[in-house]
């Protein structure tokens, strides 16, 4: 196992120069080539030369995917276009996407990142690799795949739609590893039981993420395909996948603090949580060029470790996530959000206000069922063109979430109405 000892066993003081180093050059490129952060900067009376080192990053604004929203599309890049020279997106709340641009140095420290996950999971250039990841403008699919071909790999990228040729492949290519979501992972062992081929197949590592998952969801993928799995972390808005991975002791997500800094904050009075506190993750890019973010808020909730690991390495470390400040659902690798449901279905006259999204996983793969309460005066008119009704509005969900959806249709005033706070999601997962 091959991984860069000179960076991820750096001593705390050390660490913290070279991020002290790398945020000062930081706050002077954003505020000379991104016009929202120097508006920001110049309303709260900060200036570059008033960042000194880490502990300074107090007096720097935050920045929210609502920034991004109201930026769009590349109103937060600081390089000119030409520069650019791939871009990401994830679905946003209201139609808007969140877009990341990338620079060719971007590519390549997203490459060396996630490579270090890798690697971190044990796998090098003797492995066959298939990235199950979705290509295009998800970070997973190119995140995963560069990463791969970094460490020397050989990769398979095979995508997502195709179960029953990834198992092929996987016997016929002799795969050893596998980059996809831990409940599709779940998914094709089933299918490799079914079709007698576990023990055909020389898997051996899968690096799972883009969803939330459990222990006790982990310990089944280890046992039903005796493998090793390991949690890798990203978000698109920072990076993509490879912004943390866990090792083999599977005690936290060790974090490429070189490039991310990250920060556990009371998300109400934005103080910083002492080491082992729950709190919001907040991370600021301390090398990104064409979308350098200061103090991101990931609404994820978290606690940080600074000891030094069992493997040796001295990078931080974050747990386990417990929860999100806000009401983001991740189905299928996709961030959904309820108010996304509320403005899809603005302008579908048969439906009412009132909804239920319930989320499950059955057959070891998520599912979405969008409950819908139909007007009293149309609810004739929709029992016989039910079909229709659901067609309908399961293609204006479908457009808005980028995922399927089953639209279930009932009668009026049939869902639970709540004195407080209106609910609208069921997660079964949670009870998984």
């Amino acid at each position: 196992m091959i991984w860069d000892k000179k960076i991820e066993c750096m001593s705390r003081d050390e660490m913290s120069a070279l991020q002290s180093e790398r945020l000062v050059k930081l706050v002077k490129y954003v505020y000379e080539n991104t016009p929202f952060y120097r508006k920001k900067m110049d309303e709260m009376g900060v200036l570059p030369n008033d960042i000194k080192n880490i502990e300074d990053i107090t007096k720097l604004p935050f920045t929210t995917k609502d920034d991004l929203r109201d930026n769009y599309p590349f109103g937060l890049f600081a390089v000119p276009q030409t520069d650019i020279v791939r871009i990401h997106a994830s679905s946003g709340t209201t139609g808007k996407a969140t877009v990341v641009g990338y620079t060719q140095n971007d590519l390549d420290v997203w490459a060396d990142c996630v490579a270090r996950c890798f690697a971190m999971a044990g796998v090098d250039k003797n492995d066959i690799i298939q990235i199950a990841y979705g290509y295009g403008l998800f970070t997973g699919g190119l995140g995963a795949h560069g990463g791969a071909e970094k460490i020397g790999a050989t990769v398979v990228p095979m995508s997502t739609g195709n179960s029953k040729k990834l198992t092929t492949m996987m016997e016929d290519f002799g795969v050893t590893a596998i980059a996809c979501t831990p409940s599709y992972l779940l998914h094709i062992s089933e299918l490799l039981a079914q079709e007698n081929k576990l023990d055909a197949i020389k898997l051996k590592t899968a690096i799972c993420g883009a969803e939330p998952w459990t222990e006790k969801m982990r310990n089944e993928i280890e046992q039903k395909l005796n493998i090793n799995a390991f949690d890798i972390y990203g978000l698109s808005e920072v990076m993509g996948p490879g912004v943390a991975c866990d090792c083999i002791h599977h005690k936290g997500l060790h974090v490429c603090e070189d490039h991310f800094y990250p920060e556990i904050l009371d998300s109400t009075t934005f103080k910083h949580k002492n080491e082992g506190e729950t709190g919001e993750l907040v991370f600021t890019t301390l090398t990104k060029e064409g979308l350098p973010l200061l103090r991101y808020r990931t609404k994820d909730l978290t606690s940080i470790d600074y000891s030094t690991c069992e493997c040796g390495r001295t990078s931080a470390r974050i747990s386990r996530f417990k929860g999100r400040v806000d009401d983001m659902l991740i189905i299928r690798g996709v961030n959904v959000f309820p108010s996304q449901v509320e403005a899809a279905l603005v302008d579908v006259k048969e439906i009412s206000p009132h909804y239920m999204m319930v989320v499950d996983r059955i057959n070891n793969l998520d599912t979405l069922e969008i409950q819908l309460e139909v007007k009293p005066e149309y609810f004739a008119d929709a029992i016989s063109g039910l079909e229709k009704l659901t067609q309908k509005i399961s293609h204006v969900i479908t457009q808005a979430l980028g995922l399927s959806a089953k639209i279930k249709i009932v009668e009026p005033k049939t869902l639970v109405r709540s004195e407080g706070k209106a609910v609208h999601v069921i997660d079964k997962r949670k009870l998984y």
